[in-house]
């Protein structure tokens, strides 16, 4: 997949005539790569539309219009796009309650490397997790961790034939596994080259 450049970004005028039409259809889009782990852990699938969505928002928000700070923000999020040889998410724990969420994020250290993808009767591929910057400790995770699934040449094929696909989390804290429906792997294989 493509990175993204200038030249696929709007101004913030331009963005702000498209930017309702464009939400409405990065919401569409996202719903088959948002994978539900367990009730308070999900996985985000990103892709070049996603992450021009999220750039188009952050120029907004901080109303970026300079060269420089545009190209900063595609250096910080393109890392984010899948390279045709993998799938690329954003790993969440949602909790509503404060107190919750940093009594459960405690109890996770290390749940980060123990999220996996199975496609087929292949073998489970581990998530390579937070390459830009450790976000956990010994005594805890972090609510928000960026991942990479590298698909070994057996797997890829499998996702182009259409095969099942899994995912889950390894940790005595949250062990869980699921299946992906139809839409879900149909998105996600649009990642594959």
């Amino acid at each position: 997949m493509k990175k993204l450049t200038r030249a696929d970004l709007s101004g913030l005028e331009q963005y702000a005539t498209e930017r309702s039409k464009l939400r409405e259809a990065v919401i569409a889009h996202k719903r088959p790569r948002r994978i539900a782990l367990s009730p308070n852990a999900t996985l985000y699938f990103e892709d070049a539309l996603t992450i021009r969505y999220q750039i188009q928002e952050m120029l907004r928000a901080e109303r970026i219009f300079e060269a420089a700070e545009i190209q900063s923000e595609l250096d910080a999020y393109n890392p984010l796009i899948p390279d045709g040889s993998n799938w690329k998410a954003t790993f969440m724990f949602e909790y509503a309650d404060v107190d919750e969420r940093r009594q459960a994020l405690a109890r996770m250290a290390g749940i980060e490397h123990a999220i996996w993808v199975q496609v087929g009767a292949g073998t489970r591929i581990t998530a390579i997790a937070n390459e830009d910057l450790d976000r956990s400790t010994d005594e805890k995770t972090s609510a928000v961790h960026f991942m990479r699934f590298e698909l070994d040449a057996a797997s890829l094929a499998a996702v182009r034939a259409g095969a099942t696909i899994r995912m889950g989390i390894d940790h005595p804290a949250m062990p869980c596994a699921v299946e992906l429906n139809a839409a879900s792997r149909a998105s996600l294989a649009a990642d594959i080259d």
